[in-house]
């Protein structure tokens, strides 16, 4: 008796923003390892498609502006025409321009440019993936910050975008549910660097001692919290905020 080979079921796939460096590339390094096929956008032509390479057959690079809504279009079609079908989208993409400005000097397309990567980028992409995330009960993850709870000085335009953005992924758990689940993770300090500069210049020991964990956040320790709420694990999880900093947002802190 001769037995033909099982079918094996398709990969699921993820549309990454701001996926070529830092959290955005641990994230879609870790779902590949998950068995993801993933779709690595970022406005970063050049190092997105050497990183695509790197990670393998099943890592694709798609160039993106989030906050173009003619790309965002085109981008998810050009996806659904490839892979039919999209389970997850992680909004990445962040933009730190002004960051450290004082208010009196912010200039307003500053502040424009912040909220159209931050805010209007996810939205537009929620708006173009929701369909095809429904038809297969899908999710959305978007990284926030603990910025939209507590600020240094000078970061207006930030913590504006990622507040709203926390917002914003309530509001649309609610809108696209019960068939899309939508969460928010809002990372601490992370060392989003390089492993090479990382080596070349360490945090010193106080950076790492005021975390009640005892270290700074790596990317890894956001990419498992990601990959788990896009996971059927997390299936009775939505609209939720998950705040990742090493328990620095719970530690009373005085001048001494």
């Amino acid at each position: 008796m001769i037995e033909l080979p099982l079918e094996l079921p398709p990969r699921p796939v993820a549309l990454v923003t701001g996926a070529v460096r830092g959290i955005g590339l641990g994230i879609a390094a870790w779902l590949l390892v998950e068995g993801w096929q993933v779709v690595l956008a970022d406005r970063d032509v050049s190092r997105g498609r050497q990183v695509a390479e790197a990670l393998g057959d099943q890592a694709h690079f798609m160039a993106l502006d989030v906050a173009d809504e003619a790309q965002v279009s085109a981008v998810v079609d050009a996806l659904i025409e490839r892979f039919g079908r999209l389970d997850a989208l992680v909004n990445n993409a962040a933009q730190t321009r002004a960051h450290g400005v004082p208010l009196d000097q912010l200039a307003l397309d500053d502040w424009q440019a912040v909220l159209a990567i931050n805010l209007t980028g996810p939205l537009l992409l929620a708006r173009a993936c929701a369909p095809h995330l429904r038809a297969v009960r899908g999710a959305i993850v978007n990284l926030t910050s603990t910025r939209a709870h507590q600020s240094e000085a000078h970061c207006e335009a930030y913590a504006a975008s990622k507040g709203g953005l926390l917002a914003l992924t309530h509001a649309l758990a609610v809108s696209l549910g019960p068939h899309v689940r939508v969460n928010a993770v809002s990372p601490g300090w992370i060392d989003a660097r390089d492993p090479a500069q990382q080596q070349a210049a360490p945090w010193s020991v106080a950076d790492h001692a005021q975390h009640p964990v005892g270290r700074v956040g790596q990317v890894e320790d956001v990419a498992s919290l990601v990959a788990w709420l896009l996971s059927a694990d997390s299936s009775f999880v939505t609209g939720q905020e998950f705040i990742i900093d090493g328990g620095m947002t719970r530690r009373m802190i005085y001048a001494e």
